[in-house]
């Protein structure tokens, strides 16, 4: 499941080819492709369970990942989801893929950034996870014969696929990118960031304890800042975040929005005040599922209904996932 840091105590919670050189990495290995069906989900800790009764990760949202799927006139693109830090395409997406299907949308989901073996994913080297997601994407090209996809990354799939488009050179095949709970600059980890920082070797020790991925999404990291370098985005798609003001993992909140010229930042509690969804909440909060529908087709998609949602919803359910 997702990587939790709470007052300073951290909570951790196929189809793969042989590695091989790849440019800008030492060793690469293709992404991992779930393609056994599963059910819509009500929130991760039903996901996490579903998955460890059939003891595979690779789980996919039913109807995902057919690479027969011809996109029509009513959604003419592809959409490819990427999953947060340590989950999966299934523990993140299990609702919203399910209604993007449901909607006629042909949905596609990796699983990136795992380890040979791994159980979990998003947790290697982010540089590598992105270049997954672009031999991916192509490969959704190839299969739909589509010209462009439409990216949504959740956490860190926001800023994998963002690493993608703007330094990978991937943008001319993207027409929109949505960025959940996006940590565009990072994060500080609660104030435990700037403080590692000042230590010689501890964010290599924090690294340890969780993952490579988990130090290079802190503020000020090479990798946050390589990303950030030269603008937040590039000529060609169209950039949408939605974030939200009490997110549990992206503080400051200013670090989620995008600054690069003609991107577009959706604030949840400026459209809904009493909906206090943090990070962990987003991808199976209605509303953002109505909203992110209605961000990639307006022409069909219902307006988003308000309902209130309290504070801290989901946190529980994250860390029993974690622990399960």
């Amino acid at each position: 499941m997702l990587v939790l840091v709470l007052a300073g105590a951290v909570l951790l919670g196929s189809g793969a080819t042989p590695a091989r050189a790849h440019p800008g990495t030492d060793v690469y290995r293709p992404a991992d492709v779930p393609t056994e069906n599963g059910p819509s989900q009500p929130d991760h800790l039903a996901a996490a369970l579903y998955q460890k009764y059939h003891r595979s990760p690779g789980v996919v949202p039913a109807g995902a990942n057919d690479f027969d799927c011809v996109p029509d006139a009513g959604y003419p693109r592809p959409v490819v989801l990427a999953h947060g830090t340590d989950s999966s395409a299934y523990s993140d997406w299990s609702a919203i893929g399910t209604q993007l299907i449901d909607a006629g949308i042909c949905v596609f989901a990796l699983n990136y950034g795992g380890a040979p073996g791994a159980q979990t994913y998003g947790t290697e080297d982010m540089r590598v996870s992105a270049w997954q997601v672009g031999d991916f994407v192509d490969h959704v090209l190839d299969s739909t014969g589509a010209d462009q996809v439409d990216l949504v990354g959740f956490s860190q799939g926001a800023n994998v696929t963002r690493y993608y488009m703007n330094k990978l050179g991937g943008a001319p095949k993207v027409r929109q990118w949505v960025g959940l709970a996006s940590p565009t600059y990072g994060g500080v980890l609660y104030g435990l960031t700037p403080i590692a920082q000042m230590i010689p070797g501890a964010l290599d020790a924090f690294a340890r304890v969780t993952s490579p991925a988990v130090v290079q999404q802190a503020q000020g990291s090479p990798f946050m800042l390589e990303l950030n370098a030269g603008g937040d985005t590039v000529p060609g798609p169209r950039y949408v975040t939605v974030g939200s003001r009490v997110d549990e993992m992206i503080q400051p909140f200013g670090n989620i929005a995008l600054r690069g010229q003609g991107a577009e930042n959706i604030v949840l509690q400026d459209l809904c005040p009493e909906n206090l969804t943090g990070h962990f909440h987003m991808v199976y909060d209605p509303f953002v599922q109505e909203l992110l529908l209605g961000i990639l087709d307006p022409a069909r998609a219902a307006e988003p209904t308000c309902r209130p949602v309290a504070l801290g919803t989901e946190i529980p359910e994250v860390i029993i996932a974690g622990h399960s």
